[in-house]
């Protein structure tokens, strides 16, 4: 046996080499941190300077026939048609990742563009000066209009900042168990499959406020409620994922024009299923389901897929196993005065 003080000398050295180790990776982490966001910065200076041209050949009348009319007068007055925005403001876990491809694939295509809000730690909560910064930036930023704006983050209300056109939320919520699902865990009481885990789509929802991220807050269900059903144009669910993209395709062509084709035969189609996974025991769904937090959870996908399936309802026929969109449903008639 190795006398005590070789004992205390290794136990020295090993913290030593520990604590020499985690600096490294902090560095490393910084530094990573710091290339992303000069790469970000290369890519917009990139994307401005192609518009300042663009905007410059127009005025010298030598882009396309009738381009600067059909831009406006050039990006200072944005067409409506292009002065859109839409905010997915993607709950981890929910097929995000596969729903976010059909966008990239699409932008270009489509000509708008896709934006990544990569936030330190991925921390779904912005400081009251970066709310300041994001808010003015998707509102003015006109060079990146028409665009998509994807990341971890809670909703976040722009009316607070005195917007007047305010961005179009879309979103997308799982069953709150399918989300995370872990037998061995479960059954061992771990703290990565523990209910305070399942707290997540309600905070997203309720967004920005201290009592949306209590674990367990009645408040904070409510206002996640609230802010779906006047907030968000639609949130769709993953186990309908292909029905949540045609009809966004009917409703925001501009955007997903091609999204349901892309989803159904695209070259990426097979991420559109998370690797499979084992399903859940019955013990460790009813140990889930025991708890407070997970009724609450529960309870928000519920009103959220009953949300869902109204609007589909009202949007798409099924026929012979295949879904169909309906025809427009209302026409204008009586229209005075007659000259």
């Amino acid at each position: 046996m190795m006398p005590p003080k070789f004992q205390l000398l290794a136990l020295l050295v090993f913290a030593v080499a520990m604590f020499f180790l985690e600096n490294q990776i902090q560095k490393l982490e910084e530094s990573r941190g710091k290339l992303e966001r000069a790469i970000a910065r290369h890519e917009v200076r990139e994307i401005e300077q192609r518009h300042t041209q663009d905007g410059q050949q127009r005025e010298r009348g030598e882009g396309p026939a009738g381009a600067g009319a059909a831009a406006g007068g050039g990006r200072a007055g944005l067409p409506d048609a292009e002065d859109v925005v839409i905010i997915y403001n993607r709950v981890p876990k929910t097929a995000s990742t596969s729903f976010t491809n059909i966008a990239y694939d699409l932008c270009g295509k489509n000509r708008y563009h896709v934006l990544h809000i990569n936030t330190t730690k991925n921390n779904p909560v912005m400081s009251i000066q970066d709310q300041v910064r994001f808010v003015k930036n998707v509102t003015e930023w006109r060079e990146m209009k028409p665009a998509f704006y994807h990341g971890h983050v809670s909703f976040l209300d722009f009316t607070k900042f005195g917007v007047k056109k305010k961005p179009i939320y879309i979103n997308v919520v799982r069953d709150p168990i399918e989300r995370l699902t872990f037998d061995e865990c479960v059954s061992a009481g771990g703290s990565d499959c523990a209910p305070e885990k399942l707290w997540l789509q309600i905070p997203f929802f309720c967004g920005h406020y201290s009592e949306c991220w209590n674990v367990g807050s009645p408040w904070a269900l409510e206002q996640a409620k609230y802010n779906l059903v006047n907030e968000y144009m639609l949130v769709g669910v993953t186990e309908e994922l292909e029905d949540f993209v045609m009809i966004l395709e009917a409703a925001l062509p501009r955007f997903f024009r091609g999204a349901t084709e892309l989803y159904k035969t695209g070259k990426k189609s097979h991420l559109r299923k998370t690797t499979e996974k084992k399903p859940p025991t019955k013990e460790s769904t009813a140990k889930l389901q025991q708890s407070a937090i997970w009724k609450m959870e529960n309870e928000f996908y519920e009103f959220a897929l009953e949300q869902f399936q109204f609007v589909r309802a009202h949007a798409v026929r099924e026929k012979d196993g295949e879904l169909y969109l309906l025809a427009q449903n209302f026409f204008y008639e009586k229209i005075y005065p007659k000259n």
